[in-house]
C-alpha cells in the first residue's frame, strides 16, 4: 500500500473511530437486514447478524475440524476489534487483528482487556494461554508480518476496498492461511462490467471517484474480478455472493445517526475529513439504489 494512501487511511480512522464507537458501537461495518433487506432490527444486532450470516454462508461452524478446530484467526482491517473479539470468544480461539490506525489498535487492545480476553504471543511464537486470546497491531495488509501457514481462518470484513493491489492482498491472505484454512472476504465492489453487462458509464465513474476521495479508496473492482484473482492464486472451493440488497438499508440508518443532535458535536470535533465522510453518505446510499455499488462476498480454502 503506498505510503500516501496508507497515511490517508490511518488519519481517517484515527479521527473517526471514536465517534463511530460512541454512536454505533464496536462493529465498524454494515448490518444484515434479511435476504430482501426488509427486516427492521436494532442496528447493533444487525451488525452481529451480519457476522453470523457470513459464518454460516462460509461454512465455518463451531464444530469445524481443521486438524482439530478453528484455533487461529486473522482479522485483516480489524477496526477497534469488533469481529476479532467476537470470533475469539465464539471459537474459543486466538485472534490477531491488524489495522493501519494506531488509535484503532490501541482501542481494540483496551476492549480486549475490558472483556477479560487475554493477550497472547504472535502465531510465530505461540502461546500456551487457554481460552480466547487476542492481539492487535499496526500492520500493512499487503506485507503481512506473519509466517506462512499461520492461520485457520482469515477474516476480512470491508477492507478489500482500501487495497491498492487487490491481487497482492489476496496473495498475502493465501500465504498466511494454513492448509485447509478458509478465507472469508466481504468487500465493497462496483457492478459487473464484463459482457453482456455494459462498461461503466462516465457518470458512474465520476460517482465512484467521489466515493474514493471521501473514503480513502484507491479503486474498487467487481465481484467476478475478485473471483478470477482468487482462482489464479490457487484458492479452492470458491464461493461468491452479492448481498447488496441485504445490507443496503445500513446507509439510511447511518445517515440518520450522523445528523442526530447527540452525534453532531462529536462529528464537528472529529475534523474536516470525518465531516466530509458524513456529508457524502448519500453517495453510498444512492450507489446501492442505482445498482452501482455492490456488497461482494468471496470465500475459499487453501489446499
Amino acid at each position: 500500500m503506498t505510503s500516501n494512501l496508507s497515511e490517508q487511511i490511518q488519519q481517517f480512522y484515527d479521527a473517526s473511530s471514536g465517534l463511530w464507537e460512541r454512536v454505533w458501537g464496536e462493529h465498524m461495518h454494515h448490518g444484515y437486514y434479511g435476504e430482501r433487506g426488509d427486516r427492521r432490527l436494532d442496528r447493533r444486532q444487525a451488525q452481529i447478524d451480519l457476522i453470523e450470516e457470513l459464518l454460516t454462508w462460509t461454512g465455518v461452524q463451531l464444530s469445524k475440524d481443521l486438524n482439530g478446530q478453528v484455533s487461529t484467526i486473522l482479522d485483516v482491517g480489524c477496526g477497534i476489534g469488533g469481529s476479532s473479539l467476537y470470533l475469539a470468544q465464539k471459537f474459543n480461539a486466538s485472534a490477531t487483528g491488524i489495522t493501519l490506525s494506531p488509535v484503532q489498535a490501541a482501542r481494540a487492545t483496551e476492549r480486549a482487556t475490558e472483556a477479560e480476553i487475554s493477550t497472547f504471543l504472535t502465531p510465530e511464537a505461540g502461546s500456551m494461554t487457554p481460552g480466547p486470546r487476542a492481539e492487535f497491531r499496526v500492520a500493512n495488509a499487503l506485507e503481512l508480518p506473519f509466517a506462512d501457514n499461520s492461520f485457520d481462518l482469515v477474516w476480512t470484513l470491508e477492507s478489500g476496498e482500501h487495497m491498492p493491489d487487490k491481487k497482492k492482498f489476496l496473495q498475502e491472505c493465501y500465504r498466511v492461511l494454513a492448509p485447509g484454512g478458509a478465507l472469508m472476504m466481504a468487500t465493497w465492489c462496483h457492478r459487473p462490467v464484463a459482457p453482456p453487462a455494459a462498461p461503466l458509464s462516465d457518470r458512474e465513474r465520476h460517482q465512484l471517484m467521489e466515493i474514493y476521495k471521501v473514503y480513502c479508496l484507491p479503486y474498487v473492482i467487481s465481484l467476478p474480478e475478485y473471483e478470477t484473482i482468487a482462482r489464479e492464486i490457487g484458492f479452492q472451493g470458491i464461493q461468491v455472493a452479492d448481498w447488496s440488497t441485504a445490507v443496503a438499508p445500513f446507509w439510511d440508518l447511518v445517515i440518520d445517526s450522523a445528523f442526530d443532535p447527540s452525534a453532531l458535536l462529536g462529528l464537528l470535533l472529529s475534523g474536516w475529513q470525518t465531516i466530509q465522510g458524513a456529508l457524502a453518505l448519500g453517495l453510498m446510499r444512492d450507489g446501492y439504489k442505482q445498482g452501482l455499488i455492490r456488497y461482494g462476498l468471496l470465500c475459499g480454502t487453501k489446499s
